[in-house]
């Protein structure tokens, strides 16, 4: 139901850490985040959390089978990786509409690198991944997933759905056979049309309608004539409204439930239709350390060859669960800041626990996230419920999944999936930004053609080109100006900080722009002030560039240098072939002999006045026409307390020509 207008008991940050932070005790407990908000845990709390988890294993439930059939899983296995997750998520989930267990991604992938192979492989699959999962964690790797940008992250989700809605087409159309690709699935499609079972498809059909139509049931507008104003209209609609938002809800389960009541039906007649899921084992799962080896035929497989088998899966899948986890969490945070660090350990933990008891691995998912967040949830405990009709429904219920038909459990990943593609992005980035775009296609196309996993890291490896080459191809803003007097110089303003990526191409781009504007000795100023800074590679360049633009009797100066900048050219770099003035204002004075000496002093004096606040300056000598500035070390105290030290240099007096 709608969420009540109380508002729900927010679940603190985690506690910075302290100066005994290096006993055990006190770094295991900031971890744990139920003892932050249980304390506060009230009745309404917990019937909120009911209804919302009440709400949440109506949803959970039917996916989770057919999520199962998705990996190539009896109905079975999907319950069960509904069981550890979201206990788990309860005592260290940091997000409260987070739920986790079986997902469409998680599936797909699963089924990706274990087809063929017995359930063995995936409850270690399950495993392997929560041990990368939680060792990311600790090792603070959560900033990994920044470099997935949300381009390549749609184009991904988007060709996954589409892999998916291929992969049911079989199911919704009754026919039996493996492929290994979305292109071999749809050639296989087209081979055997001719064994297309109508009552199969027929059934897929109206079950896709059904979903869709009860999907829009939660969004129609009630209206009660002249009473709607009325409080017992309002009344009247507040609950048509309850009731069809939970009609909305139900739709997987009512369509299971529609649908296998009319296989039940015809199988008891002694001639039935569809092609059904089959004999489900009953009864919990059994608590067992995951497989280590495993027979297969009359091949025994180690646990090395296993993990050979699973190959880059095992790194891959557990980056996709991050992600989507952390995407998830950031979209129901609430404006609060994402621990990405925490729901990797979470994550991981809830994979490790849920391999003991046979699971898939699982993550978040968006569905289920929105609909626990419509049920008005309040805190994490709403998945302890998920795991009480989970635990009934493996109890009571696993005879009756035998009837389910395939071609319903098809409808059902379809109709959850098609509204993942998303299209709008792509209109909106290429009217924007046509770099991400690209982004998004390439890694929609790669993923479809070659498969999830290669688009997933060409994607990554697209964009991280694309951040690569801004700061190694800087751009430079060429600006002809005059002074008051009419004198011309050219001022050239790069747009970026000065790292060795970048050192060649900007050296070759500076002496090109000096050649093309070579006109009576016009001088140039490199404008430095969006150059924050720099590094030994840099400075050697432009160090060269001063040398040569010097033996040319041409003049090249620099302005608005910061101080980090400026410590670095004297650290570096030869100081004769450099010349600075601080500010705008006094580029008239490179036009006069002379005053170049003095105005250098008068740089180093005003970038430690504008980075220090109140330094002073002295220098050894007056500062005469001519006249040689002595060496001076000044220190100071800064801002943060630390003291600055600047060993002053003096240059090389130069003529104008």
């Amino acid at each position: 139901m709608p969420a009540t207008t109380k508002e729900s008991i927010p679940l603190e940050e985690l506690p910075a850490s302290k100066k005994d932070n290096n006993k055990s005790s006190c770094s295991i407990v900031k971890y744990i985040t139920i003892i932050h908000w249980l304390p506060k845990y009230s009745r309404l709390d917990a019937v909120s959390d009911l209804v919302a988890g009440f709400s949440l294993g109506l949803t959970l439930i039917p996916q989770s089978i057919a999520y199962a059939a998705l990996a190539g899983l009896t109905a079975q296995y999907g319950l069960y990786s509904c069981l550890m997750g979201n206990i788990v998520y309860i005592f260290l989930g940091t997000i409260k509409e987070v739920s986790i267990g079986p997902s469409s991604l998680m599936s797909l992938l699963t089924f990706e690198y274990t087809k063929n192979m017995p359930v063995d492989f995936i409850v270690l699959f399950c495993f392997l991944a929560g041990c990368v999962e939680l060792l990311m964690g600790l090792l603070r790797l959560g900033f990994l997933v920044d470099f997935i940008s949300i381009p390549v992250t749609s184009g991904f989700t988007s060709a996954t759905s589409i892999i998916i809605i291929v992969s049911q087409l079989q199911g919704l159309l009754g026919l039996k056979f493996k492929a290994n690709n979305i292109v071999d699935n749809l050639s296989k499609i087209f081979q055997n049309v001719q064994n297309v079972r109508m009552p199969d498809f027929l059934l897929g059909i109206c079950s896709i309608a059904f979903l869709l139509f009860f999907r829009q049931l939660k969004d129609i507008d009630c209206c009660f004539g002249k009473d709607n104003d009325r409080s017992k209209g309002k009344r009247k609609k507040m609950w048509l409204k309850k009731f069809l938002w939970f009609l909305s809800i139900c739709r997987n389960a009512l369509v299971i439930l529609i649908a296998s009541t009319i296989a039940f039906y015809f199988e008891k007649t002694g001639s039935s239709p569809f092609i059904l899921s089959g004999k489900i084992q009953s009864g919990l799962p059994r608590l067992s350390v995951p497989p280590f080896s495993s027979q297969v035929g009359n091949e025994t497989y180690t646990f090395l060859d296993m993990c050979s088998h699973l190959g880059s899966g095992i790194i891959i899948l557990p980056l996709v669960s991050v992600l989507a986890n952390v995407a998830i969490a950031k979209a129901f945070a609430s404006g609060s800041s994402v621990n990405a660090t925490q729901e990797m350990l979470t994550l991981g933990l809830c994979n490790i626990f849920g391999s003991f008891v046979s699971s898939m691995p699982t993550a978040g998912a968006f569905t289920r996230s929105a609909v626990v967040s419509a049920s008005g949830v309040r805190t994490p405990m709403a998945g302890i419920y998920v795991g009480m009709m989970t635990f009934l429904a493996l109890s009571f219920l696993t005879p009756y999944f035998y009837y389910i038909p395939r071609s319903t459990l098809a409808a059902v990943l379809i109709s959850a999936v098609i509204f993942i593609i998303d299209l709008k992005i792509i209109r909106l980035l290429w009217k924007g930004c046509k770099r991400d775009a690209v982004a998004a296609i390439v890694t929609f196309l790669v993923s479809v053609i070659f498969g999830v996993e290669l688009g997933l890291l060409v994607g990554a490896l697209f964009s991280l080109i694309f951040f690569l080459r801004s700061p190694a191809r800087p751009k430079i803003e060429v600006i002809q100006c005059k002074t008051q007097l009419g004198n011309k110089y050219i001022v050239l303003k790069p747009d970026n900080g000065l790292f060795y990526p970048a050192a060649n191409y900007f050296c070759n781009k500076v002496m090109k722009i000096i050649h093309k504007y070579d006109e009576n000795n016009v001088p140039f100023i490199i404008n430095c002030e969006r150059i924050r800074s720099i590094d030994y590679t840099a400075i050697k360049g432009i160090e060269l560039i001063s040398a040569n633009v010097n033996a040319e009797k041409k003049r090249l100066w620099f302005m608005n240098v910061s101080l980090r900048t400026f410590n670095n050219f004297e650290a570096f770099a030869n100081n004769k072939h450099f010349h600075f003035i601080d500010e705008e204002d006094k580029i008239s004075s490179i036009f006069h002999d002379g005053l170049l000496i003095s105005n250098t002093d008068e740089v180093k004096e005003q970038l430690l006045e504008n980075m220090i606040g109140h330094a002073t300056f002295t220098c050894a000598n007056d500062n005469k026409k001519g006249a040689e500035t002595l060496p001076k070390l000044v220190t100071n105290s800064g801002d943060d307390g630390e003291e600055v030290t600047l060993m002053l240099t003096p240059l090389q007096e130069t003529k104008q020509t």
